[in-house]
This record gives C-alpha cells, sequence and structure tokens, in this order.
C-alpha cells in the first residue's frame, strides 16, 4: 500500500514516522524493532531510529506499505 505522508518539519526521524504511521505505538519501541524487521528507505536498508528522513524520500515497511515524505505547505494566508 502506497502513503503519502506529510510533514510540517525539514525531515522527520524514522522512530518518529513508525509512530506516526502506528507501526510502533511508543518511540522506545523503535530501537527493538528496527533490529528485528527490515526497514528500507530509498531502497537501502535503515536501522538508525535517529536516521533524518527528508522530503522527497520513500520508506518501505514490508507488510505495512511504502510511505513517500512530503513536505506540508503552510498556507499562512498571504497573497503575492
Amino acid at each position: 500500500m502506497k502513503n503519502i505522508v506529510y510533514i510540517d518539519t525539514d525531515f522527520i526521524t524514522l522512530g518518529k514516522l513508525l509512530k506516526h504511521v502506528n507501526v510502533i505505538s511508543s518511540g522506545g519501541m523503535a530501537k527493538w524493532y528496527l533490529s528485528e524487521y527490515t526497514v528500507l528507505i530509498d531502497h537501502e536498508k535503515e536501522n538508525r531510529r535517529g536516521k533524518k528522513i527528508y522530503p522527497g524520500s520513500m520508506v518501505e515497511i514490508p507488510d505495512e506499505g511504502v510511505f513517500f515524505i512530503q513536505k506540508q505547505e503552510s498556507d499562512n494566508g498571504s497573497t503575492p
């Protein structure tokens, strides 16, 4: 399943992403999860919970889905 994850910061860490998409229930589980399961970021295996993931990246979590990271555009109400 393909999903888009919108972030309003410059990046999201892998541990926070896992919690955000409900793969884990708490941030403390990230280290354990990454030691037991394979997670791919842009087709490369990653096991660091603090890995920064930037907009444009693709995160594949087998049996959970594929997540595309995009920047949430803020609407500050100004018009040029």
